[in-house]
């Protein structure tokens, strides 16, 4: 992902983190606006558009789990969340209203912008799971239809179902994949690249979360199979637009 024409806000009331982060990111190219707090990214978002979130979740005011909520119910602006590493209902919580990704405070420089570079390649160009061979499809399952040029997915019932980036690569990975068990650490080697840590648990709530979207039971017995001791299983047969 180029940062050519990428700006990325930064919401961060600790100032020199704010600074460190601001300066980390322009120095590789990307525009970067910094935002103390909500009211300063409200405007700033007024004025452009912005393509990714850095967000502090411990804000002064309104905090980052309520503007996560009210950035995902507008549109398709990624979201990095930055929370201490104690967090971790806050981590979860900010992952199931649809952040993209988190990163624990401290943070290491390369891995924060390999974690940029990941969501933005994600959400706004190639993803991991893509080759270059493969252009835009339309997979149809089960009366469910996702067009991956769009990034569209239509429910059986004609319902337009809104995806995360995450959410997105994911189904992406199981639709050309079918009836075929996928390890956890495939999963995430293919939707958040080589520096996903094993213990990472992205994967387990964007899996919950789309579960929820594709109306499966809590069970994990419809269309994302549960396999013990193997992984995760798309159940229902893929076909695509053309019958191919």
């Amino acid at each position: 992902m180029s940062p050519d024409n990428t700006f990325i806000a930064v919401v961060e009331d600790d100032s020199e983190i704010r600074d460190l982060t601001v300066g980390l990111l322009a120095r590789e190219g990307y525009e970067v606006g910094a935002c103390p707090d909500v009211p300063a990214y409200d405007r700033l978002a007024a004025r452009r558009r912005i393509d990714l979130v850095l967000l502090d979740l411990m804000l002064p005011g309104e905090d980052g789990l309520s503007l996560c909520r009210r950035l995902r119910a507008q549109g398709e602006t990624a979201i990095l969340m930055v929370t201490a590493r104690a967090d971790e209902i806050d981590r979860v919580v900010g992952l199931e209203i649809g952040a993209d990704d988190y990163l624990g405070k401290p943070f290491n420089p390369r891995e924060l912008l390999a974690r940029v570079k990941a969501i933005l390649r994600r959400t706004r160009g190639e993803p991991a799971w893509s080759s270059p061979a493969r252009g835009a499809e339309v997979y149809l399952f089960q009366g469910w239809r996702l067009d991956s040029g769009s990034r569209d997915l239509t429910a059986p019932d004609r319902r337009e179902i809104e995806l995360s980036g995450g959410e997105f690569d994911l189904l992406m990975c199981l639709v050309t994949h079918p009836q075929r068990v996928l390890s956890r650490d495939q999963l995430l080697d293919w939707t958040r690249g080589r520096n996903a840590a094993p213990y990472d648990r992205t994967i387990d709530v964007q899996l919950s979360r789309l579960r929820r979207k594709l109306g499966d039971p809590a069970g994990g017995a419809g269309l994302i199979r549960t396999v013990r001791g193997g992984g995760y299983m798309l159940s229902a047969p893929v076909t695509t637009e053309g019958g191919r």
